[in-house]
C-alpha cells in the first residue's frame, strides 16, 4: 500500500456529516485506476479525505495513484483488490484496517465490460457469468468483507455504481449481462439497506450516467461529472436516504 495523507492547504479539509476535519473519510473506491473511480479518489484526496484506490493490477494502480501525485499534488493509498476472489477482499480489507482501522464509505466501482452487442436471445452466456461475477458478487464479497470496518464508522455508506439500465420499469433489450447484473446490484442494493439501516449504515446504488470510460466505451457525460453524482452519495447526512436509486441526487424508477 501506498501511504501519506492527502497533501492540502492547511485548513482545507471539509467537515462532512459525521466526518469532522479532523478526522477525514476513509472511502474505499474499487476499480479505482481508471475512469469515474480515479475521479473520485481524485476528488475525495483533494478535499482533504483519505480515498483507497482498490485495484486489481497493483501495477496500475500505483501508476495512477503517481500521476494523482504528480498533476494534482495528493497522495492516496493503494491496495490490491480482485472482487472476484474472496480472499483478495478479505486481504485488502484487512490491510485497510491496519492502516485506518475503521472505513467511513465503500463505493463499488469496479464493473466488468459491458456487452454492448449482446442479446439475452443469443447471449454468450460465459460473457453474462463474468458481468455476473464482477458486478453482483464482486460487489457483495467487497461489502462482506469491508462491513466489519463500516460497522466502526460513525456514517457507514455503501455505493453500488449501478446503471439505469439496470431498471425493471425502464428494461429494454440488447447487453444482456450488463443490464441484468445491474438489475441484481439493485436488488442488492435494497437488501443490504434493509438490513443495515437500523445500524445507520446506508446503501444506495447510483446511477453515472453514460460515461466515456475505456470500460465502457466512447461518448456520453465526462467522468468528472459521473463522480459527482456518486460523490452525492458518499456524502448522504446520517438519516440520509437508504435503499434508493439515484443519479445526481435524484431518485430512478427501479
Amino acid at each position: 500500500m501506498v501511504q501519506g495523507r492527502p497533501t492540502v492547504a492547511p485548513g482545507s479539509a471539509t467537515a462532512r456529516p459525521g466526518h469532522p476535519p479532523d478526522r477525514p473519510a476513509v472511502v474505499v473506491v474499487t476499480g479505482a485506476n481508471r475512469g469515474i473511480g480515479r475521479e473520485l479518489v481524485r476528488r475525495l484526496a483533494l478535499r482533504g479525505d483519505t480515498p483507497v484506490m482498490a485495484v486489481r493490477d497493483l501495477a496500475l494502480g500505483r501508476a495512477a495513484a503517481r500521476e494523482l501525485r504528480v498533476h494534482d499534488g495528493v497522495r492516496v493509498d493503494v491496495v490490491r483488490l480482485d472482487v472476484t476472489d474472496a480472499a483478495s477482499c478479505s486481504r485488502a480489507a484487512d490491510e485497510v484496517h491496519r492502516c485506518h482501522g475503521r472505513v467511513d464509505a465503500l463505493v463499488n466501482n469496479a464493473g466488468a465490460p459491458r456487452d454492448v452487442r449482446g442479446t439475452a436471445a443469443a447471449a454468450d452466456l460465459d460473457v453474462v457469468r463474468h458481468a455476473w461475477e464482477v458486478d453482483v458478487l464482486g460487489a457483495w464479497r467487497a461489502t462482506q468483507a469491508f462491513l466489519p470496518l463500516l460497522r466502526r464508522s460513525a456514517a457507514g455508506r455503501v455505493v453500488n455504481v449501478s446503471a439505469e439500465a439496470g431498471s425493471l420499469a425502464n428494461m429494454g433489450g440488447g447487453a444482456p449481462g450488463f443490464r441484468v447484473s445491474k438489475a441484481a446490484l439493485n436488488a442488492l442494493t435494497r437488501m443490504l439497506a434493509a438490513e443495515l439501516g437500523r445500524e445507520g449504515i446506508a446503501v444506495n446504488s447510483v446511477c453515472p450516467g453514460w460515461v466515456a470510460t475505456d470500460a465502457r466505451g466512447a461518448g456520453g457525460r465526462s467522468a468528472e461529472d459521473a463522480a459527482a453524482g456518486v460523490l452525492r452519495a458518499v456524502d448522504l447526512p446520517p438519516g440520509g436516504t437508504t435503499g434508493d436509486f439515484l443519479r445526481d441526487g435524484r431518485r430512478l424508477p427501479w
